[in-house]
């Protein structure tokens, strides 16, 4: 009887290749070790956590990751040097209930992700299981940090130096190195990246992302807001090209900043995924924007970005040394509160901090596009 072969090729289904038989076989890559991590938060936070995949992959090497995130963000993690990407539905969960990992862990602080990590059968879970009467709670030792500061408030916003990125890896015992990201465009993406680029003209090219979680609306800067930003990089880079960033629900708002200013800028597509949107950013030499997956995809592609804090912990995003954070000194932010009855944080943000931030990332010269 024909059996399982161990192998990360081997799906049961289908030759690996078209006419190949696996006995034999001279590409057989056996599979001794297998990680599965959860990862089903927003976006942002999934382009983030790609820096673990090094620091998994130097702790357990030749490691078959698979990864488990939210239909949305399977696009992004294209390219990521991982096995296997599924998307969160009825049919992944019945699927990994069949399975057994050697490791698991879970990246987020959610029932839904903590009940996946708690019936997953792993030998090694790490990271945020479920309790049986249904509270989230650390599944080792090293997580007990990363819990705390969803429960401190003090913590959180105040004591708190170390960046998401690190908390994550340590929260799984792992080497923190502080590892890039790991997000890539195709060959072909980035020579439609740079097709783009050159039909907009100009030796610099700025891309505005307005965009923002519609959970968190005060994470982005308002129309009139923007309007008087670009209107004064403008005045300052007069050879410079304005492209306008975001996803479906900066359509409009893109048009309205578009319509009001004196002089023409591109209105890169917002309704064709995120690929689309991680392409066109990579047009751009510097990237102006608040803190949400705009600004995580312009740190993957390596881009100079300025950032703007108002309600989000600018501690917990690293840069790389790539951009500056401009935060607000409101004695109330930050606080991730998704409303706000007076959101100075955001209504008072320094642009003139941001236009000489953008002028600092192209006087000490800000990538080009495909140099991710």
């Amino acid at each position: 009887m024909l059996k399982a072969v161990d192998c990360l090729r081997f799906t049961g289904y289908k030759p690996c290749e078209p006419g190949r038989l696996c006995e034999g076989c001279p590409d057989r890559v056996p599979v001794e070790h297998a990680t599965l991590l959860v990862n089903l938060d927003n976006l942002g936070n999934v382009i983030q956590m790609t820096s673990l995949v090094p620091a998994i992959s130097r702790a357990f090497p030749g490691t078959a990751i698979t990864w488990v995130t939210a239909p949305s963000a399977v696009p992004v993690l294209e390219g990521v040097p991982v096995h296997r990407v599924m998307p969160y539905n009825a049919e992944t969960v019945s699927i990994l209930g069949a399975m057994e990992f050697e490791l698991l862990l879970n990246v987020d602080k959610s029932q839904r992700s903590a009940a996946l990590a708690t019936t997953v059968s792993a030998r090694d879970k790490r990271g945020f299981g479920l309790s049986a009467r249904g509270a989230i709670q650390p599944l080792n030792p090293e997580a007990e940090y990363s819990y705390r500061l969803g429960l401190d408030d003090e913590l959180k916003f105040r004591g708190n130096a170390k960046a998401g990125t690190q908390i994550a890896t340590e929260m799984f015992g792992l080497e923190w190195r502080r590892d890039e990201y790991t997000i890539r465009l195709s060959g072909e993406e980035q020579e439609r990246s740079r097709a783009y680029r050159a039909g907009l003209g100009g030796d610099t090219v700025v891309g505005v992302n307005t965009g923002s979680s519609p959970g968190f609306a005060n994470k982005s800067m308002s129309v009139e807001q923007h309007v008087e930003l670009i209107s004064r990089l403008a005045k300052r880079l007069p050879d410079a090209v304005f492209a306008l960033l975001g996803g479906p629900h900066e359509t409009e708002k893109n048009a309205r900043i578009a319509e009001a200013l004196s002089f023409g800028v591109a209105q890169t597509p917002t309704t064709e995924g995120p690929r689309s949107g991680m392409l066109h950013l990579d047009a751009c030499d510097v990237i102006v924007t608040g803190d949400t997956s705009g600004l995580h995809m312009g740190v993957g592609l390596g881009k100079w970005v300025v950032a703007y804090f108002g309600v989000t912990c600018a501690q917990e995003i690293d840069l790389y040394d790539r951009g500056v954070k401009v935060v607000s000194a409101e004695p109330c932010s930050p606080c991730w509160r998704p409303t706000c009855p007076d959101p100075k944080c955001i209504n008072d943000v320094d642009l003139d901090a941001i236009v000489a931030g953008v002028v600092k990332g192209l006087d000490e010269g800000a990538g080009k596009p495909g140099s991710a």
